[in-house]
């Protein structure tokens, strides 16, 4: 890992307006300044995705500041794990890092009603994580 006692993570999808986003709110959340956290996307969008901001908002998170950034190799470079969430072959691999993808629908265009479970599913495979990671989660 880049720093011994702090890991650093990537989450990338393609747009960085929903998954990528509740999945870096979700691992803030529950680990604090313990872990190193980035968002990133492979075809950023403008906004972040009103709705996943309403599902996040339902779980106590607030994530409406947050807007979507570009996935740079230096974000790659940077980071211990990158998960990826549907973005292909355009993140790029490096030797010495830990990939992970997670296959999870896209909420784009979907209704709260959607948007939840793929929300649930996100923070399960978040709290899963910090397992692996050896670091327990702020309840």
């Amino acid at each position: 890992m880049s720093d011994r006692t702090v890991p650093s993570v990537l989450f990338v999808c393609v747009h960085n307006a929903g998954r990528s986003q509740m999945a870096a709110a979700f691992l803030t959340h529950l680990a604090g300044d313990r872990v190193r956290v980035r968002s990133a996307g492979s075809a950023p969008a403008d906004t972040v995705n009103p709705a996943v901001v309403a599902a996040m908002a339902e779980t106590g998170i607030d994530i409406a500041a947050e807007t979507p950034k570009v996935l740079t190799t230096e974000a790659v470079l940077a980071s211990d794990v990158v998960i990826t969430m549907g973005c292909g072959d355009s993140c790029p691999v490096f030797p010495g890092k830990r990939y992970l993808d997670w296959p999870l629908e896209d909420p784009a265009g979907h209704g709260l009603d959607r948007i939840r479970p793929i929300r649930d599913a996100i923070e399960h495979r978040v709290r899963t994580l910090l397992t692996d990671l050896g670091i327990p989660a702020h309840t």
